[in-house]
């Protein structure tokens, strides 16, 4: 199990085996490089932990336990948990600023303690088998234990085929289950128990217009959002940035070198498409703040090369491209620097993505008269010639049109989904749709946004991309890719005291009108280019329309084609082929729904119809 690992620790490994339990990890080093491996322990030895992540906190909360009394033998951050839970048991949780995973053995109550960050930056995984309570950082660490069945979960399947990932607390296997967000486990004899010890509020935000002026909101938020990149920058190995040049990434790097007080190490990737390429804004950012920039400019066959081992870096189906350009950019950083600074968690905190955009829309298309909507509108917009270019207006209007009769929870998700409803049914082979039945995701997306306790139907849509695409796709893809590559990548836009104050934020501040991210535009207007404060989202994408018909053509009929998808029995040929047949002719832009179809299809064949040793692709 803990070989499966590796990856994710090259410098070392620890072990310890005291039954009942046995803990193992696997260590990149990052603070205190001599004397901080694991697993540690108390004083008298009878509390053991093993953890992955940072704590940014941990000096002031050293600060306070050596006060206390305590004893610390090493300058890591781990040393700070055994302490803390020493003190405070299971509240000491509540004290913790960072992003962690990491499980706990108290041997004096023979309770098994397991937590994972609040916002889900770092991933836990665990299962009940016959005697046995297993987890790991990633499924593949379980996939190791010869008690662990490899059963798909078809539930699991449905909701991935429509959200393209699939959300916590689900795995795609059958009794394996995601530690959701905010949340620990605690194991004791034979009672597993899951407790939130955190959630994310926007209540506060609806208590009442600001007293401030939006002015000082800014230079708060800006301030809030400088002490954490400084908090997020200690280490004892070099620190970059991930450069998209969009405002978030951008934002970030400017106040890293504020921080730093000089240049920092910055990495970006770049297309020969011109509709995915960025590398001009990353440019311009660079050279206004005096960064040490590096750059690299992909070639087709550089992504196209990856796509056949993404099954083997992902251990579940997950159909986000952008884990390519994430996993070559946090390949090229790896070669100058150990940590990196990203801008993730920005646009689900500040109300970053077009669909609030939409959703402000919405209505005002939904008073039109239902025959003018019906039978002219979204016809000429069927009609339009599909366009392969970045978020073409073709895509983004059918997009729109398909989801604005549905409830708002659901509709938030068909913008930027796969199959639903009838679409679904149809992709299914016949008898698994039969079994399948209602899958039940209205009524799960539709629980969590209510779970949010706001008034406000978009504070609600926020609550929801945090606890859905947030958790399921974008922090999963930026841990696997850069993880894969050994490189710790750090997100302040999710530091505990950010997120403290955008809880409070009023949603005008974010969303003002139709412009986006308000307040940080606001906040760093005075740091960065005006070409980057007032550009719009443009995301990390790759042209994979143009890809299935060119270059992964072959490989991805491999994986499409009937006669496989007939002898496999969970799809239907027919209308796998007729979504192959439109896309190939030009007649529809499907490539969302076949590198969907596809991300499941290459993880089934490496994790489930021929489970192989484990083995780390080269």
């Amino acid at each position: 199990m803990n070989a499966a690992l590796a990856h994710r620790g090259p410098d070392g490994q620890g072990l310890l085996l005291a039954p009942p339990v046995g803990l193992a990890m696997r260590r990149l080093s990052i603070i205190d490089l001599q004397t901080g491996d694991q697993p540690i322990a108390n004083e008298d030895g009878s509390i053991h932990v093993v953890y992955n992540g940072e704590l940014y906190n941990h000096p002031q909360l050293r600060a306070q336990l050596t006060s206390l009394g305590h004893t610390f033998r090493t300058r890591a951050d781990t040393e700070t948990i055994v302490h803390a839970y020493e003190q405070w048991g299971e509240d000491f949780l509540q004290r913790l600023n960072g992003m962690f995973a990491f499980a706990l053995w108290d041997a004096r109550t023979h309770t098994l303690l397991a937590a994972r960050d609040r916002t889900g930056i770092k991933p836990l995984y665990y299962a009940r088998t016959p005697g046995a309570l297993i987890f790991g950082s990633e499924l593949k660490a379980l996939l190791a234990h010869p008690a662990l069945g490899r059963e798909l979960d078809l539930r699991a399947l449905s909701f991935y085929l429509s959200l393209e990932y699939v959300p916590s607390p689900l795995t795609i296997l059958r009794g394996v289950r995601k530690l959701p967000p905010g949340h620990f486990l605690r194991a004791r004899a034979d009672q597993v128990d899951e407790v939130r010890y955190w959630d994310f509020r926007l209540t506060p935000s609806e208590a009442g217009r600001p007293n401030a002026p939006v002015a000082a909101q800014a230079r708060a938020f800006r301030q809030v959002l400088h002490q954490a990149v400084a908090g997020e920058m200690l280490s004892d190995v070099p620190v970059g940035v991930l450069l998209s040049g969009g405002l978030d990434s951008s934002a970030i790097a400017a106040l890293m070198v504020e921080h730093a007080g000089g240049p920092v190490p910055s990495f970006s990737i770049g297309f020969p498409e011109r509709s995915f390429d960025e590398t001009r804004f990353a440019r311009l950012v660079a050279r206004h703040l005096g960064a040490d920039h590096h750059e690299l400019i992909l070639t087709s066959a550089m992504m196209l090369d990856l796509v056949p081992t993404l099954a083997a870096h992902l251990d579940e189906p997950f159909a986000d491209p952008s884990i390519i350009p994430t996993y070559l950019v946090s390949r090229f950083a790896r070669d100058h620097v150990k940590v990196v600074l990203g801008g993730d968690g920005g646009d689900e905190m500040l109300a970053g993505y077009s669909t609030l955009q939409a959703h402000r829309a919405a209505p005002a298309y939904r008073a039109l008269p239902g025959w003018l909507r019906h039978r002219v509108v979204e016809p000429v917009i069927a009609r339009m010639p599909a366009a392969s270019s970045y978020l073409a207006l073709d895509f983004k209007l059918k997009r729109f049109v398909r989801g604005t009769d549905e409830p708002a929870a659901l509709q938030h998700q068909m913008w930027t989904g796969s199959f639903y409803g009838a679409d679904k049914a149809a992709i299914l082979a016949p008898d698994v749709a039969a079994e399948l039945g209602d899958d039940g995701l209205a009524t799960f997306v539709a629980a969590i946004a209510a779970a949010s306790g706001a008034r406000h139907p978009l504070n609600r849509v926020l609550y929801q991309d945090m606890q859905l695409y947030l958790d399921g796709d974008i922090l999963p893809k930026v841990d696997r890719a850069s993880m894969a590559v050994s490189l710790e990548t750090r997100v302040p836009f999710l530091n505990l005291d950010v997120l403290n104050f955008l809880a409070r934020t009023p949603l005008e501040l974010k969303l003002r009108g139709f412009t986006r991210k308000y307040l940080l535009r606001r906040a760093m207007a005075a740091s960065l280019p005006p070409a980057i404060i007032g550009r719009r989202k443009q995301g990390f994408s790759v042209p994979i329309a143009r890809w299935l018909r060119a270059g992964l053509r072959d490989m991805a009929w491999n994986y499409l084609n009937p006669q496989r998808i007939g002898r496999e029995g969970l799809f239907n040929p027919a209308a796998v082929h007729d979504l192959w047949s439109a896309h190939q002719a030009g007649r529809a832009n499907h490539a969302k729904l076949l590198w969907t179809l596809l991300m499941f299809q290459q993880w089934r064949a490496r994790w489930l119809d021929a489970p192989a040793p484990y083995a780390w692709p080269a």
